[in-house]
């Protein structure tokens, strides 16, 4: 799988469990294990877990393989390994401590959000005439 689409998928299922501030690291000239390092944060220990379920489930449903999850039990810190991308989903107050973004934080990945089709717009609804122009064309 393309690590550009294993990313997208790993981010939105971050977002549909409301995950906050996640940001996306490549990591590949800093390791030789994984390419990108994603970072969440979660505001209770039940969310934490949902959001690692979530991704897990969310990965193994596309075909990738979840090599291992770290920290389920204690619910402050899961760490999901999917082989070329690892997942860190914290407390906000565990992140700031460990401060990951400065440890792995060499080169940001800015994604590209996908392009939505576009609705065809309505036609416009024509207002009545009133006044002198209604009597003009013959209409009250």
């Amino acid at each position: 799988m393309d690590i550009r689409i294993k990313q997208r998928a790993v981010v939105e299922a971050l977002e549909d469990v409301k995950g906050r501030d996640i940001v996306v690291f490549n990591v590949a000239r800093q390791s030789a294990y994984f390419e990108r390092v994603v970072i969440a944060s979660g505001d209770s220990n039940r969310q934490v877990n949902a959001l690692a379920t979530h991704v897990q489930e969310t990965l193994k449903a596309l075909g990738a393989r979840v090599v291992g999850v770290e920290g389920r039990r204690n619910g402050e810190w899961v760490l999901v390994d999917l082989g070329d991308i690892i997942v860190h989903v914290m407390h906000p107050a565990v992140r700031s401590y460990y401060n990951l973004e400065e440890l792995w934080g060499g080169k940001e990945v800015k994604m590209k959000k996908e392009a939505r089709p576009k609705r065809a717009a309505a036609p416009k609804k024509k207002k009545p005439l009133r006044g002198k122009t209604a009597r003009r064309r013959g209409r009250k």
